[in-house]
C-alpha cells in the first residue's frame, strides 16, 4: 500500500463484550475495545449491547446507523495486534 494511501476498515467482526476484530486495507488486522468510548457524547448508545452489534462498514469505517462512526486512523492508532 502506498505511503500516501487513505486508511479504510475493509472488514470486521465481533468478537465479545466491547471488542471488534478490524481489517484494514493495509492488510494489519487489530482488536479494538470500544469500552473506552462508552462515555463520550452520543458513543453512549453503544452501551446497548444489541446496537453494538449491529454495526455495518460504510465505504470507510465500521457505522452504526449512520448515527456514530470513528475515523479509520484512530481505530488503527489505539487498536492492539490481533
Amino acid at each position: 500500500m502506498e505511503t500516501n494511501a487513505l486508511l479504510t476498515v475493509t472488514h470486521a467482526e465481533y468478537v465479545d463484550g466491547y471488542t471488534l476484530r478490524i481489517w484494514f486495507n493495509n492488510g494489519v488486522e487489530k482488536l479494538f475495545d470500544f469500552s473506552g468510548e462508552l462515555s463520550k457524547g452520543i458513543c453512549h448508545k453503544l452501551n446497548d449491547l444489541d446496537y453494538f452489534r449491529r454495526f455495518t462498514i460504510d465505504p470507510f469505517t465500521i457505522d452504526w446507523n449512520n448515527e456514530i462512526g470513528f475515523a479509520p486512523e484512530y481505530l488503527y492508532e489505539h487498536g492492539t495486534s490481533a
